[in-house]
């Protein structure tokens, strides 16, 4: 009997290109699968980059069904992942694994994979001083946006730079990983505002400033990371709570010691793929108000999110949350309310995504003045 295979939770032309994907790799596969409604498939596809995909995932996954992530980014928190674009040898991959005819150890392709992290390596691997290498994190793509647009100031003062050990012209840039940190197509530029008071200032306000340049370490705390500003990277756990020693206390540009290429690179390699900054940036703002609504917004306003937000497992009322606010502009206790959860943890969150452009302030429409032209005076002084 042949396997089924259900669509969901996409667009009309998304669904069209998997149909003719499906089909000429399941010709090619000799026709073991047929395509079936969703209530019916053994296996459904779900466009996680889609809107409503996350949405239509839960449901799925609420009733114990299998479902097959559709998504560009490197992981997915759905049971078994398809990439794009969508063509005929991704699609004959997913059904050779989805029917058992590969075994699941030995499948490596890009194009559909478990979203089961990889154990780290033993801490003795490391360098001293680094955390061990990292699992792949669990920053979702169908949790992402395709960018995190946040309002830019400019600068106050010239950019600072930190220069190399010996080097007087930056040193090459190594390409961004695309092992495990490229959810997006390309990772977001975070470009806020740029604080202008002077003396010393937070992890935070480093990242989000744009005045620090160059190979760095950072560390606090016993917990240390290597960022690179310049290509909007940053290797370290992969755990976030792990890293919350770093954003304790005041920063200064002394803080953060250059790193030549040498050692840059067998650090580096130490501690797994590179991630987003814009994940740490998001963490900082989470962080950073302690339950209580950052400076300059309305803790009696209205919030809503953009687009869906970027969420960590780590934090698993953070999707509850997320999924509330998808609804529609709410309150803050109104949202903490219809989630389930307390108030602090809902306004840390929003915080979060405010930060990073994923969320916004909620503001009524100026009403239209030619809106009553149209009534008995309007037709008269038209005549």
């Amino acid at each position: 009997m042949p396997h089924t295979l259900g669509f969901t939770g996409m667009d009309s032309a998304t669904e069209a290109a998997l149909q003719a994907a499906f089909a000429a790799a399941n010709a090619e596969l000799g026709g073991g699968w047929r395509l079936a409604p969703e209530h019916e498939a053994e296996f459904v596809v779900v466009d996680m980059d889609s809107m409503y995909g996350p949405m239509s995932w839960l449901r799925l996954h609420g009733s114990g069904r299998r479902v097959v992530g559709l998504t560009s980014g490197a992981r997915t928190q759905t049971d078994f992942r398809l990439g794009r674009p969508i063509d005929t040898a991704s699609v004959a991959t997913m059904l050779r694994e989805l029917s058992g005819q590969l075994p699941a150890a030995a499948e490596t392709s890009a194009a559909l994979e478990p979203s089961v992290p990889v154990p780290p390596p033993a801490p003795s691997s490391a360098p001293g001083g680094m955390t061990p290498a990292p699992q792949p994190f669990d920053q979702l793509p169908e949790e992402q946006p395709t960018h995190a647009a946040i309002e830019e100031a400019p600068p106050a003062t010239e950019p600072l730079s930190v220069p190399s050990p010996g080097v007087t012209t930056p040193p090459d840039l190594e390409p961004p990983s695309t092992a495990v940190g490229q959810v997006l197509p390309a990772a977001p530029t975070i470009q806020p505002h740029v604080p202008t008071e002077t003396g010393p200032r937070s992890l935070a306000d480093w990242l989000r400033s744009g005045r620090l340049h160059g190979r760095v370490r950072f560390a606090r705390g016993g917990v240390s990371v290597l960022i690179n500003p310049d290509q909007q990277q940053y290797f370290g756990a992969t755990s976030l709570k792990a890293l919350a020693p770093l954003f304790e206390g005041p920063v200064d540009l002394d803080d953060f010691k250059p790193v030549d290429s040498g050692e840059w690179s067998t650090q580096s390699a130490a501690l797994g793929a590179a991630q987003p900054l814009s994940r740490l940036a998001w963490y900082s703002a989470l962080v950073s108000g302690k339950g209580k609504l950052l400076a300059g917004y309305d803790p009696a306003g209205r919030y809503q999110l953009l687009k869906w937000p970027q969420t960590e497992r780590e934090f698993p009322k953070h999707f509850r949350i997320a999924t509330v606010m998808m609804k529609g502009p709410t309150t803050l206790p109104e949202l903490a309310e219809a989630s389930g959860t307390p108030l602090e943890d809902v306004t840390d969150f929003v915080n979060a995504n405010l930060a990073t452009g994923f969320a916004e302030p909620f503001r009524e429409s100026a009403p239209d003045p030619d809106a009553n032209k149209g009534g008995l005076f309007g037709r008269l002084r038209g005549r």
